[in-house]
């Protein structure tokens, strides 16, 4: 087994060596010693960082994602739900793209006086368009 310093693990994967020692920092990966003054890892780091990008990528904390992968099986019904709230964005979304367009290409010189643009409006106000989902940002080390 060979083990990589912090550079290739940097190189290979494309996170910078600054948010890898924040990941450590975080407990979501484990350095195995060092090498001078680099951090040494095992190959199945590059792995582990590729599930913490996939787990970002879908909107997950990176408390979530520790407490997804953290342990010795991955909580699949947690994912399942994740995938769930991403179909109700895709959702919210879609109603929101096709009204825009409608706006864009509506042929009523005063778009407030659409009959189908107002049908929109009604359904917004009266909270039949999906909420927007609250997307909490994590500040992270660079």
């Amino acid at each position: 087994m060979s083990l990589l310093d912090i550079s290739e693990v940097a190189r290979r994967t494309g996170v910078p060596a600054s948010t890898l020692r924040y990941y450590e920092e975080q407990g979501l990966i484990a350095s195995v010693g060092r090498r001078g003054l680099k951090r040494l890892f095992e190959p199945g780091v590059v792995e582990r960082l590729a599930l913490i990008a996939l787990g970002q990528a879908a909107g997950f904390s990176l408390k979530e994602i520790d407490e997804l992968i953290g342990g010795e099986r991955i909580d699949k019904r947690r994912f399942a739900a994740k995938a769930e709230e991403i179909d109700r964005l895709i959702q919210r979304l879609t109603a929101m793209r096709e009204g825009l367009r409608h706006a864009a290409a509506c042929p009523e010189p005063d778009i407030t006086q659409c009959r189908h643009f107002r049908l929109i409006l009604r359904s917004a106000s009266a909270g039949l368009l999906p909420p927007a989902p609250r997307i909490a940002f994590e500040a992270v080390e660079v």
